[in-house]
């Protein structure tokens, strides 16, 4: 099902409407094209006096062909806006934020993107410097909100020694993949990052692995890997065994009718994976929603049996076997329930609050085998399972975020790839909302 409204308000009646009665005004978000720019016109680039970032900031922009600013021009529409705001060392240094912000604020293009650099709090010798970089939080939230026209606002916290591995984030969130990517708080750890030979096809030679793979969000995934160069085992339960092939042949991938619920279900994958894989994404998941007073025990246990023991298991298997190493990528698809819950979902929301505690949990160890674990959030996004939600919830569900309308697969896929890139090596331990920045949660 389309949305209806966002359609309307793109009409020249819709748009009267919408702007005398102070209506949700969904802009249109500008999404990957091949070939096009990281953003749609000039980058301004400010820093705090002492920040660490500016230049190797400004060298990669320069390699990716971006067109750099360091002062704004009188009529210049910039395409993003980038902050280094390592250097505010106490309260009184974030009057530079303010004098960075203020006369570029409306110079943002439409479906622009702002990006705020920083140290994080817990990385911050002094106090003063701790309670200052964590006060970026709250200003890079607020642009999220005001600046509108699909404009995005993340911070970013480097920490020091990984100057050099903030290319691969750069790149996702100044570019169209990261168009329902808002408000977001990203670490990028120290340390080295290996830049693809390619940053179209960054995962030209991996192997990954998709499950729930035959629909929605798990088949947007698997086109996306596949278009950046992997090759994708595409698994599902045998009852979508016709929809799971004909994802499978339209990426040139492997199909895997699997259910992953079967006791047998890690010696199966482990036998079809002999030659090993360098990428997993958990998608596949499922709902039975009743509130808990109302829910039997087997809506509970299927749900926390494929949602979150299914992932555990198959970390278990890959890890102890040897069949994910060095460089590998696993990515858990939670949901903005496991953070924010929802009425009916006692255990879905349990489920996906317990797939942030794996990726949090698993990250100190993972990291010691050079394997990094994620998760990306999603929150309304246009699936056929939104499609069957009633039509006054999934309403609310399109409007309350900044964007003012429902995400595609697509945008939870993009935001999958990246962190499977091989340059998003020092990204571990995240859980990134793919939700337009939600009214709901944190």
């Amino acid at each position: 099902m389309g949305d209806t409204y966002a359609s309307f308000t793109n009409t020249g009646l819709g748009r009267t409407v919408v702007r005398r009665l102070g209506l949700p005004d969904p802009p249109r978000l500008r999404r990957h094209d091949p070939g096009a720019p990281l953003a749609p016109g000039p980058v301004l680039l400010g820093a705090a006096p002492g920040g660490r970032l500016g230049c190797p900031v400004r060298d990669l922009l320069d390699r990716a062909g971006t067109d750099v600013r360091g002062a704004i021009a009188g009529g210049t529409r910039h395409g993003a806006l980038i902050f280094d705001a390592t250097g505010i060392l106490d309260s009184a240094g974030l009057r530079a934020l303010y004098d960075f912000f203020h006369p570029a604020a409306r110079s943002v293009l439409g479906s622009g993107r702002v990006v705020v650099l920083g140290t994080a709090p817990e990385l911050c010798g002094p106090a003063r410097e701790a309670t200052a970089q964590r006060a970026l939080e709250g200003l890079v939230r607020s642009i999220g909100k005001e600046f509108g026209r699909g404009v995005t606002a993340q911070l970013v916290y480097v920490a020091p020694g990984g100057e050099e591995a903030i290319e691969s984030t750069l790149r996702f969130l100044l570019s169209g993949r990261s168009a329902y990517v808002s408000g977001q708080v990203i670490r990028v750890g120290a340390g080295p990052a290996t830049a693809p030979a390619d940053w179209d096809r960054p995962l030209a030679g991996k192997a990954a692995l998709v499950t729930g793979a035959a629909r929605g969000i798990g088949a947007a995934t698997a086109r996306v890997l596949a278009r950046d160069g992997a090759e994708v085992i595409a698994l599902d339960v045998p009852a979508a065994g016709d929809a799971l092939a004909d994802v499978a042949n339209e990426v040139r991938g492997r199909a895997l009718q699997l259910d992953l619920t079967a006791p047998d279900s890690g010696e199966r994958l482990a036998a079809h994976l002999t030659g090993g894989v360098d990428v997993v994404v958990h998608n596949a998941g499922i709902t039975r929603d009743k509130t808990i007073a109302r829910m039997d025990a087997a809506r509970w246990d299927s749900v926390l049996d494929v949602n979150l023991a299914g992932p555990e298991r198959i970390n278990d298997v890959l890890v102890e076997r040897g069949l994910i190493g060095d460089g590998g990528r696993i990515v858990g698809v939670a949901s903005i329930a496991g953070i924010a819950g929802n009425r009916g979902q006692t255990n879905y929301a349990t489920a996906k609050a317990g797939l942030i505690g794996l990726v949090q949990s698993c990250a100190p160890d993972l990291a010691g085998r050079g394997i990094t674990i994620n998760a990306v959030a999603p929150g309304f996004i246009e699936t056929a399972m939104t499609a069957r939600m009633p039509v006054l919830l999934r309403e609310a569900g399109r409007r309350m975020n900044s964007m003012a309308q429902g995400g595609l697969p697509i945008d939870v896929a993009e935001t999958i790839a990246w962190l499977a890139s091989p340059g998003s090596g020092t990204v571990t331990g995240t859980v990134v909302r793919v939700c337009g920045q939600s009214l709901v949660g944190a």
